[in-house]
């Protein structure tokens, strides 16, 4: 045992979350569901983007893919002309591709699903992904999402993880979701995917509502990083490290240029940091509570 890890036979330790990958017998392998959709649940892209980071990195191959003229609106999602390496024009359609990687080094298949969010048919589209997943003989699912949110973009961007699976909040010490209102499909798919009995956590960024543009690489190595941590391997991000470093470069000098630019990142620089304070945090406040009812305890006569 490392001399920094607590012994959880002592009274008093606090045990370590759990990992979202349980062990398996030698020889079988884990699937995991990576899913993230180009739309209202993407700011800044950097759902999408970090789910085609990892698909390139892990070499990853098509498996499906879900027939664009049944779910998706023309009008409002169009297609796109592009030319090929050869230099001929091809229509390029709005669709939902599905990929598997295998994770060197590891006995982790990840299946990718990535695709621009639909306009009909919400409840027969995620029926076939999950259709797709029993195929695919999928162990876990991970919901990937960026919203914007009034956050400065010189911190480190916030991840939050939640799921509304009770045993799984409880085994990793998570919290649900406290969110009220219109949702995406990102949240329709999430609910779907626990009612068929799949493990499933969502991870969604806060990208700064004031550089919402695509891309937003700080934003999508965050949320690398978290799917590093739930997943358990390791990832090499030093190329997007680089252009995260650029991004936020690249801000500060416009934020400089505009006096009331600056002034409000300044602010909520002050609020982030303020809420971050060793004093703020929850645990901190437990341990001053604790003190004070032993000095009470101890001020009684």
């Amino acid at each position: 045992m490392n001399s920094f890890e607590a012994d959880p036979t002592e009274p008093g330790a606090v045990s370590e979350p759990e990992r979202l990958l349980q062990p398996v017998p030698e020889g079988r392998r884990i699937t995991v569901m990576l899913a993230a959709f180009e739309g209202w649940n993407d700011a800044g892209e950097a759902a999408s983007d970090a789910l085609r980071y990892l698909n390139k990195l892990w070499g990853g191959k098509k498996v499906a893919a879900i027939d664009a003229d049944e779910y998706y609106d023309f009008q409002f999602t169009r297609p796109t002309i592009r030319r090929t390496a050869a230099g001929e024009r091809k229509i390029k359609w709005p669709s939902t591709r599905i990929f598997k990687a295998s994770v060197p080094d590891s006995n982790v298949d990840v299946i990718f699903v990535q695709g621009t969010e639909p306009s009909y048919k919400w409840r027969a589209y995620t029926a076939e992904l999950l259709v797709h997943a029993e195929a695919l003989r999928v162990d876990y699912v991970i919901l990937v999402g960026a919203l914007l949110a009034d956050v400065p973009h010189s911190r480190p961007i916030p991840v939050s993880t939640s799921t509304d699976d009770a045993a799984l909040r409880e085994r990793m010490d998570l919290e649900a979701s406290q969110y009220e209102g219109p949702v995406g499909i990102v949240g329709v798919l999430g609910e779907v995917a626990l009612l068929a009995g799949l493990p499933t956590v969502s991870l969604w960024a806060a990208v700064p509502h004031y550089v919402a543009q695509a891309p937003s690489p700080k934003a999508q190595l965050a949320l690398l990083h978290r799917i590093e941590e739930l997943l358990q391997v390791p990832l090499d991000t030093t190329e997007l490290v680089e252009e995260a470093d650029a991004w936020e470069r690249g801000v500060d000098e416009l934020a400089t240029e505009d006096p009331e630019i600056a002034a409000y990142v300044r602010q909520l620089e002050e609020a982030k940091d303020t809420a971050d304070l060793p004093e703020a945090s929850g645990e901190s406040i437990a341990r001053e509570f604790e003190r004070y009812l032993k000095r009470r305890g101890k001020d009684k006569p």
